[in-house]
């Protein structure tokens, strides 16, 4: 039985990936400075949560089949020293995915946005066609214990992160796939701390494209102008195949497919929806599925966890939760929430999280990207600001940033929700989009206004 130690196990993938090898057989072990939920329970239901926080180099011992890297940790981590003075194998996540899935066709769905809507589009479709398949995807979805699976399935499908593999490796996750088939949906600055330089980010999607192998198949948005001009200018032998949004109406708040055979109504909406649907699409096509059997299960998806999701709702007011944080994707959600409700007064707060979105350097990338809901709101959290070591950013600066003068600037949860439980949702929809929570803002008593 192969033996494994986890260093930074609390991770949301380095979990699931855990769990995954649990499932597996393996003998697992782990570490980390910190676990919070909900990993620290599934961890503990699995038996394999630690005893205590912090590295112990006591725990790499001659017997251990490999070291599991987690981003988490730094390169003098006491564990990772130990196990390098040893000379046990260290492997990062997706290299350890790639020796799990030799064998397999590796399908990777990489862009700076849309990769987890992709994925789980995919394999939501996959799994209800009894599709065998193993997968590796960066949310939890619903009909899916694990955010990874390694069995003897033919294939693997992978959301493929271009941020840093390790502390030993500097290069983006992607690359150690070793993709048969690859998709990019879209290429927008992201990473502002680990990649400064725009040209270096975009030159990433570049060499992901070109380590296609000529038995292979690049898909990708053309929509999206950086990516279009990069697939068009590498040269490979593989096949190229360019997507663009799906074809659609929508009609009394709901989005309906364009088919050979008539309307097909979905849950997702918005412009970005449906160019992920159609990727998807492509990709299950490439795998033998057909076109009715695309349409005939993509009418019970519901989306990925906390991507534009309904949390609660009514005949005459939805609130929406959503991941966005770049610039891209908060534009794309504010835009596709308006477009599908026009009638609507919307309501949309973006916190502003990330190192990139609270960094006064990164502001102008945010210039217009507010410009479809009717009231515009920031929060900052002032204890998110400070760790990052960035100058928290008054209301005008925002306002300047992002080209609306009467952006309002919140940097109190408390204050925030007092403002939008003050709020008339008579025919009218909340957007709430974070990779944050707004520093644990409760959010029972909004739902209650929309029942």
């Amino acid at each position: 039985m192969e033996k494994y130690h986890f260093i930074a196990v609390g991770g949301a993938v380095m979990h699931n990936l855990a769990l995954a090898l649990v499932e597996k057989g393996y003998t697992v072990t782990g570490s980390d400075d910190e676990i919070y939920e909900p990993s620290k329970t599934r961890l503990s239901k699995a038996g394999i949560l630690p005893n205590s926080y912090g590295w112990f180099p006591e725990k790499i011992t001659s017997d251990l089949d490999g070291i599991i890297l987690g981003m988490h940790a730094r390169i003098d981590n006491p564990e990772l020293l130990k196990a390098q003075e040893l000379g046990i194998p260290v492997y990062s996540f997706p290299e350890f995915i790639f020796n799990q899935s030799k064998k397999k066709k590796r399908i990777v769905i990489a862009g700076s946005h849309g990769k987890t809507s992709i994925t789980s589009i995919i394999l939501h479709v996959l799994k209800d066609n009894k599709v065998d398949f193993d997968y590796l995807v960066g949310a939890q979805i619903d009909g899916f214990d694990l955010m990874v699976r390694l069995s003897d399935a033919p294939i693997i499908i992978i959301e493929g992160d271009e941020y840093l593999t390790s502390p030993l490796d500097r290069t983006p996750k992607f690359f150690h796939y070793k993709h048969d088939i690859a998709l990019v949906s879209g290429i927008a600055w992201d990473h502002f701390n680990v990649f400064p330089d725009f040209e270096e980010y975009k030159d990433q999607f570049s060499k992901l494209m070109e380590k296609t192998p000529d038995s292979g198949e690049l898909i990708y948005c053309e929509s999206d102008q950086l990516v279009k001009q990069a697939a068009e200018k590498i040269e490979i032998n593989a096949d190229k195949t360019s997507y663009k949004a799906h074809p659609a109406i929508i009609e009394g708040g709901k989005t309906f497919l364009k088919t050979e055979n008539g309307l097909v109504e979905i849950h997702i909406f918005g412009d970005h929806n449906l160019q992920n649907l159609q990727g998807a699409m492509n990709i299950c096509l490439s795998l033998g599925l057909s076109k009715e059997n695309f349409y005939s299960s993509i009418q019970s998806f519901k989306g990925a966890a906390k991507r534009q999701e309904l949390i609660a709702g009514n005949d005459n007011a939805c609130l929406y939760r959503d991941f966005a944080h770049a610039p891209s994707k908060l534009q794309a959600t504010a835009n596709a929430v308006k477009a599908q409700f026009p009638e609507r007064t919307l309501i949309a707060v973006q916190e502003l999280h990330t190192f990139s979105s609270l960094n006064k350097d990164f502001l102008p990338n945010y210039a217009g990207t507010m410009d479809a809901p009717d009231i515009a709101i920031i929060y900052l959290n002032p204890h998110a600001a400070a760790l990052k070591k960035l100058e928290l950013m008054d209301e005008e600066t925002l306002r300047e940033g992002f080209k609306r003068s009467d952006l309002r600037l919140f940097t109190e949860s408390s204050s925030l929700l007092q403002f939008l439980l003050e709020q008339d949702y008579t025919n009218t929809n909340l957007l709430l989009m974070s990779s944050g929570n707004y520093d644990n803002m409760d959010l029972e008593g909004l739902k209650a206004k929309f029942k």
